[in-house]
């Protein structure tokens, strides 16, 4: 499968190696020129793009950037992806760590609704929540006791299932969290946000979880 990877820090970066391992062919870039990825190229045989250039023919796309930072992304910068083609979103607002006040975010935008808006295409949501060293190291067969699963938010669909197949061929069990709407379940503050939970205790998370931001996750206070 070809895939393209927009960013290339710890989750993009892991991806590129994991993905490369299992034999797909990668095309990643950062904000930067691609002779900057020289070692990552070295490393995983990827391909190393300019961003405008990553989903060019992808059959899937793969987002991962700093929140503030999808703005500045090229107008249509997955468009040139394979016709339905699914784009994953790995991002997470971080309002007072990194990101600063982004508006509509605060003003009850799901994240994940925020950047399918800035881009210009329906996203899913998936990896945002996982250590990226778990995710480089701890993927394990499917039917393995106590496996991490990973929550999926998006569309019903193919695009969905191959999202699916991707985190399973990854090691780490795929659990439907619903569509992009609740994808609020998953983002950093909730009970599930940095847990390596199974399947089950996932489904519980994502139950549990509250749309309201806490004090840390937000750029407003009280």
């Amino acid at each position: 499968m070809k895939i393209g990877i927009i960013g290339a820090g710890q989750i993009g970066g892991t991806l590129t190696r994991r993905l490369r391992a299992l034999g797909h062919e990668v095309a990643v870039s950062n904000s930067r020129s691609p002779e900057t990825l020289s070692d990552l190229v070295k490393e995983t045989g990827a391909t190393a793009v300019w961003a405008k250039d990553a989903a060019a023919d992808a059959d899937l796309v793969i987002v991962s950037i700093p929140q503030k930072n999808v703005p500045d992304l090229a107008d249509g910068i997955v468009d040139a992806r394979k016709p339905d083609a699914p784009v994953i979103e790995t991002n997470n607002y971080y309002p007072q760590q990194r990101d600063g006040e982004i508006a509509g975010i605060e003003d009850g935008q799901v994240e994940s609704a925020w950047v399918a808006e800035q881009i210009g295409a329906p996203v899913f949501k998936v990896f945002n929540g996982i250590w990226w060293k778990h995710l480089l190291e701890k993927g394990t067969p499917s039917g393995t006791p106590g496996r991490i699963a990973l929550p999926i938010a998006g569309a019903d669909g193919p695009g969905r299932a191959l999202v699916s197949d991707v985190v399973d061929e990854l090691g780490f069990e795929p659990v439907d969290s619903g569509p992009i709407s609740e994808s609020w379940r998953q983002q950093p503050g909730t009970p599930l946000y940095g847990k390596d939970f199974d399947a089950e205790k996932t489904r519980e998370a994502l139950a549990e979880a509250s749309p309201e931001r806490t004090a840390e996750w937000t750029a407003r206070s009280a």
